[in-house]
């Protein structure tokens, strides 16, 4: 029994099994999501979603599903699963699913009568390439196999509606047809590694429901339009492979093509190879650099989210390259940026106050994963600018202090990761002034830097402002934000101290450098623990807060109000931990052991082998919002790494 299997019994209740989804990335942007049924529950899912820069920077479905039939004795058993209105599912296709397997590929067994079919699907790495291997393990009688292709050419956030525009045409080419629906797109090339025979019988099927969008409030219907079907005898013991790509394949190819792509994978065979593997899907490498993805199925590169994310999903699964490639790239963006204006067309909110923080944090995880001089080397230039662009004034919306700390501006537009807003824009949480965060950030960020440039006399003058306003950080901070209760105010405008009780705190006692003692660190993660832990993060607000909502549902603008009104975050669990790890040191061990196995738990929820991007803040703490999420595997990656050194020290 491999780690991620599921067998006849949970695959064929559908309540279930429809709760589970999949993912695959090819590490270019584009992607293969769906349930482990194989039915599709968002617009977002589709065989084969990719980016299409020629039309704009969203992802789009091409290849929405592919429906296979088996065929023995002339009576036809078809394997797909669709819902339709009125809550019908058709053709019914998982009452013959025996088993599913996510440990190398996603698998799924089949078992039609005397026939046993297996399934597996994989994608080609940087390329817009999606292969299914059919293998006939067993079967009595002569066995025919038919594919029908639902396809779409639709923005992946849009529906697709029977239309008079759709083009029918089709060229045959070596062992299939390339297609293109629609002017603009790519063509669609279908081929198989045996000769099909493909039967033109177009249709439209009308009236599939997506009940996830459903649940969210939002349009949920659309049609697929079916050119016909691909036809062909399968023996005993044979495999065929489909292809699924924007360019013709040479099929006598396919089969190494398969076996190449699978050798290097890592099995997802514990909870740290399940993460390890996520991680690896946010990777993106287009003409422009190195990314990671904020998560999938509908986020884009977003700055901040790549740089809390980015040390977790390369460094905790040693990839240094990946790490340089990704920091490399996002430090150009940001000198652009810095010294030119000029905003990167691909990392989105590079000018928001809290990103260089973000970097400069990124740059200590790079010198404790390698050293100093090594950081020195190939970021310290960053650090120093990025400093200095702040104490100078440049930042447009960062302003240090006399006391040092730094204010922002947030009463217009959201400045922090806390990012949920009214219909006109302006901020549910307008967050302003002196956010704990950001000075927690900051002053790390400065500490930092004196470590790294301790000996230099050519920074000499930039050692003294750094240690001038640390100094007075480490008095100011404190008294700004401690309050008599033993927590953090979230953020100090003015006069005004907000007494909410929410997760940015932490942030404060879990950096490596902070301003509060052990006595205060301690004070705070009291209150978090009582407050905000959960089995699935640290809450976005105390139940003991006014406003507190525990339940990301209902339409747009009720979720937009509950974003972070009480839903729990996995990411902000690596700087408890090592808030935990400061205060309780080695005996911190057994309860970051017994914390993990709540994430664990997530490997066989929601999207398998991934955690989502929040969860609901009360029992039973369900996943919601996307369903794999950058910076939540990143972040449980760097406690499973912390973890993992606390028991060489212990050791």
């Amino acid at each position: 029994m491999s780690y991620l299997n599921f067998d006849k019994t949970l695959m064929i209740n559908l309540e279930q099994s429809l709760n589970k989804e999949m993912l695959r990335t090819n590490q270019s942007g584009a992607y293969h999501c769906t349930t482990i049924v194989g039915c599709n529950t968002r617009k977002q899912h589709g065989l084969l979603v990719i980016p299409i820069p020629e039309l704009d920077d969203n992802s789009h479905v091409l290849l929405s599903s592919l429906d296979e039939t088996v065929i023995q004795h002339g009576a036809p058993f078809n394997l797909g699963l669709h819902r339709y209105t009125g809550n019908t599912f058709s053709p019914n296709g998982h009452k013959y699913i025996r088993e599913y397997d996510c440990e190398r590929v996603p698998t799924t067994t089949f078992r039609v009568g005397g026939v046993i079919l297996k399934k597996e699907k994989i994608f080609i790495t940087g390329e817009n390439r999606i292969l299914i291997r059919y293998t006939l393990v067993d079967a009595h009688s002569r066995t025919t196999l038919q594919f029908r292709p639902f396809l779409a050419f639709r923005d992946a956030n849009d529906l697709c509606v029977e239309n008079n525009v759709a083009r029918r045409d089709y060229e045959e080419i070596h062992n299939g047809i390339a297609t293109c629906m629609y002017d603009g797109y790519p063509t669609l090339y279908m081929q198989l590694s045996h000769k099909p025979e493909f039967v033109f019988d177009p249709h439209w099927y009308k009236n599939i429901e997506y009940p996830k969008d459903q649940e969210r409030g939002i349009p949920y219907t659309e049609d697929l339009y079916v050119p016909g079907y691909f036809q062909l005898d399968i023996k005993k013991g044979e495999s065929i492979i489909f292809s699924a790509g924007i360019e013709p394949v040479n099929t006598r190819s396919l089969a190494k093509m398969y076996e190449d792509e699978i050798k290097p994978r890592t099995p997802r065979t514990s909870f740290y190879n399940c993460m390890k593997n996520s991680a690896k899907q946010f990777y993106i490498t287009n003409a422009d650099g190195h990314y990671l993805l904020a998560g999938y199925p509908w986020f884009k590169i977003r700055a901040r989210d790549e740089l809390i994310a980015l040390p977790g999903c390369t460094l905790s699964v040693h990839h240094l390259p990946d790490f340089e490639a990704i920091m490399d790239t996002a430090s150009r963006a940001l000198m652009d940026w810095m010294d030119h204006g000029k905003i990167d067309k691909h990392l989105r909110g590079i000018d928001q106050p809290d990103i260089l923080l973000w970097a400069a944090w990124n740059i200590q995880r790079y010198a404790h994963d390698q050293n100093n001089d090594k950081a020195r080397e190939r970021y310290g230039n960053l650090l120093v600018r990025a400093l200095d662009f702040i104490m100078s004034g440049e930042h447009p919306n960062l302003k240090v202090d006399l006391n040092g700390l730094v204010t922002s501006d947030g009463t217009r537009t959201p400045i922090s990761w806390m990012n949920s807003t009214n219909p006109d824009g302006t901020p549910l949480i307008p967050r302003t002034g002196y956010l704990v965060e950001f000075n927690a950030l900051w002053y790390n960020a400065l500490m930092q830097a004196q470590e790294l440039f301790a000996d230099s006399e050519e920074h000499a003058d930039e050692l003294a402002q750094w240690k001038s306003i640390t100094d007075k950080m480490n008095t100011s901070f404190v008294e700004t934000f401690l309050n008599e209760h033993g927590y953090l105010y979230d953020y100090v405008t003015g006069s005004y101290t907000d007494l909410s009780v929410r997760p940015n705190m932490i942030i404060a006692a879990g950096m490596d450098y902070s301003p509060l003692n052990r006595h205060q660190r301690k004070s705070v993660l009291d209150v978090v623990t009582r407050e905000l832990l959960t089995p699935k993060g640290l809450r976005t607000l105390s139940p003991n807060s006014y406003g507190y909502n525990p339940w990301y549902l209902g339409n747009p603008q009720e979720r937009q109000r509950a974003y972070y009104t009480g839903s729990a975050r996995p990411w902000l669990m690596e700087f408890y931990s090592k808030a935990y790890i400061r205060v309780f040191g080695i005996n911190s061990i057994s309860f970051i052991e017994r914390m993990m196995i709540g994430f664990e738990d997530e490997m066989k929820e929601g999207c398998i082998g991934s955690l989502s991007e929040l969860y609901d803040g009360n029992p039973p703490f369900i996943g919601r919002g996307a369903v794999s999420f950058a910076a939540n595997v990143g972040c449980i990656l760097r406690v499973l790494r912390l973890f993992k050194n606390l028991h060489i020290i212990d050791k």
